[in-house]
Parts: C-alpha cells; structure tokens; sequence
C-alpha cells in the first residue's frame, strides 16, 4: 500500500489563499524556456488543496500531493509546511 502512495505526484509552492473551509489555494511557478528567443519564461499554475487541520497561511511555502477527487476543483492535498511566512 505505502509503495502506490509514493508513485502520486508531489509538488511544491506558495499558499495564495486559504479563504475556503479546509482548502487552501497553491500557487506553483515553473520556469520554461521560449522555443524561439531562448529566454527563461515564469509560468505560474494554481491547485485547490485539502488542508484538515486548517494549518497552512498565506505565503507558506508548502508541500502539496495528488490525490484522489476530494470535491468539484479538489486533488491535491496538504503533506506539510516546509516554510512559515514572515
């Protein structure tokens, strides 16, 4: 059982909003190089995750991972805090 649970994705980033009842907003930034010009573009993606204990604010930088459907916009879940914000 602990072997399929290490094969969902995990991802890190920064908590934008956590307005929703047990969910969080995770703002993801990923750095991708434009095939013409060569320059390292920002692109940025937002998850919906579940946070139980209603632990993580705004601008930690946590650690989310895949899972199943939880709600309409819900697949990701809280793992940890791996920063608190300042």
């Amino acid at each position: 059982m602990e072997e399929t649970r290490n094969l969902r994705r995990t991802i890190q980033g920064v908590v934008t909003s956590n307005k929703m009842e047990k969910g969080i907003t995770v703002t993801v930034e990923r750095k991708v190089k434009h095939p013409k010009y060569g320059k390292f573009v920002k692109k940025s993606k937002k998850y919906h995750a579940h946070d139980e204990s209603n632990d993580a604010n705004v601008g930690d930088v946590v650690r989310i991972m895949e899972t199943r459907p939880l709600s309409k916009l819900k697949r990701w879940r809280l793992v940890d805090i791996i920063e608190r914000a300042k």
